[in-house]
């Protein structure tokens, strides 16, 4: 009789547990909840970015989007990016050798952090943080080392969000590497100031840093004029590797194209492993992209209110973020006003009494998101998720985050519950 096959994995997969998204997309899904938790949209996608790859699809002799492309990006598409941000980096991006295109800004993070980063080396991450980096960090044999902003009790705005610059500071030594940005910031609605940054730029030249920019919102600010790109400050461009999204610019997250744009040595080990790993992305939807942003991009430099990019996307993003911290005013919650993305943080002390902590070892947070999905049948994601350190999680359990991306229809049902909710 033969031994059970029980194969041990490998050592770097072990002790990794399932992300949050696991556990309140299931709750969400058993529940039937109006989901305001996970981050996409649930509108129909722009019609005129699903036309383009529809009459892409209506030609089957397109060899260009139909067969294998090249393995760094489709001409196309790198050409627009390169043309793109050599305006906004006011630097020269090569097509050919700044740009990488990835499954996803998730895949270029991956190949970030693996190409870069040897076991042992540190990065540091300012948390509140998207909990992918610091597994993606640990499974290159990195060392994430979360530095935690601070923000008043009281806080209405999301630009209350600080960093503490002398522990930044403080916790980088001699076997620090990296430094990870976030801006605009998720999960807090933050953008970041000309000022922050260059401070950030400033620490990163005196200890030789490597950045990554994640900019995947980069688009979703109030005003086009108020992002400030991480490469485009002095000096800043050959130390950067910048992720962005075509999934997030275009409100298509289901289309996964990302690309890491930098100077050619930062990009030569992420294309090392993308050879071997994908080799190559989506034609058609590579080369839908790109004919998208050859639309939009005049439009975003000479005439933004008729620019999606400029002032379409934000104009739908403001009037639903209004929307919804009215609503969560009228449930009883305190919303923080975000100045970009769409996210939208909560204070839901006011309904602490909702919920039992005396038998609980979960944040405060935790149990108060289960409960409103049980319960009351809307899916919120609880903020302490964001925070990698478990006292940092103790002393920052009093939010949830929400997605104010979506229909009306969804925002609607979200606010005969929470309206239902303000009168108990």
């Amino acid at each position: 009789m033969s031994s059970a096959f029980n194969p041990a994995p490998a050592d770097r997969v072990v002790g990794h547990e399932d992300s949050i998204w696991m556990e309140f997309t299931k709750l969400a899904q058993t529940h039937q909840a109006v989901n305001l938790g996970q981050g996409f949209p649930d509108s129909p996608a722009p019609k005129f970015i699903t036309d383009i790859l529809k009459d892409i699809s209506a030609k089957p002799d397109l060899t260009a989007a139909h067969q294998y492309t090249r393995g760094y990006g489709h001409p196309e598409l790198t050409n627009i990016l390169s043309k793109m941000y050599s305006h906004l980096y006011n630097v020269n991006v090569s097509p050919m050798n700044d740009v990488l295109i990835t499954v996803g800004a998730y895949h270029a993070l991956y190949y970030a952090f693996l190409g870069w980063i040897n076991p042992g080396d540190e990065v540091i991450i300012i948390e509140p943080a998207f909990d992918c980096y610091s597994p993606q960090v640990k499974f290159a044999g990195g060392i994430p080392v979360p530095i935690s902003m601070t923000v008043p009790e009281d806080a209405f705005s999301a630009s209350q969000f600080t960093i503490d610059f002398k522990n930044l500071e403080a916790k980088i030594s001699d076997k620090t590497k990296m430094l990870v940005i976030n801006n605009p910031h998720n999960p807090t609605g933050k953008l970041f100031t000309r000022q922050e940054l260059e401070k950030l730029a400033e620490i990163a030249e005196k200890h030789n840093l490597i950045v990554i920019a994640d900019e995947v919102y980069e688009f979703h600010v109030w005003k086009k004029e108020d992002m400030i790109r991480f490469a485009s400050l002095r000096g800043m461009y050959n130390r950067t590797i910048s992720i962005g999204s075509a999934g997030k610019a275009f409100s298509i997250t289901g289309w996964k194209l990302g690309w890491a744009i930098g100077p050619q040595n930062l990009l030569a080990p992420l294309k090392a492993i993308h050879q071997n790993c994908v080799f190559t992305c989506s034609s058609p939807t590579q080369l839908a992209i790109a004919e998208a942003f050859k639309i939009d991009w005049p439009k975003f430099l000479k005439k933004p209110k008729e620019s999606y990019l400029a002032t379409g996307l934000s104009g739908e993003l403001i009037q639903k973020s209004n929307k919804l911290a009215h609503m969560l005013a009228k449930g009883g919650f305190r919303p923080i006003a975000p100045q970009a993305g769409y996210f939208m943080l909560a204070n839901y002390s006011n309904h602490n009494h909702n919920i039992d902590m005396s038998q609980e070892t979960d944040p405060a947070d935790f149990v108060f998101a289960r409960w409103l999905c049980s319960e009351k049948k809307l899916a919120v994601i609880p903020f302490s998720a964001f925070y990698s350190i478990q006292t940092e999680k103790m002393k920052n359990c009093n939010f949830i985050r929400l997605c104010y991306f979506k229909k009306d229809a969804t925002l609607t049902d979200a606010k005969k519950i929470l309206k239902k909710l303000g009168k108990e």
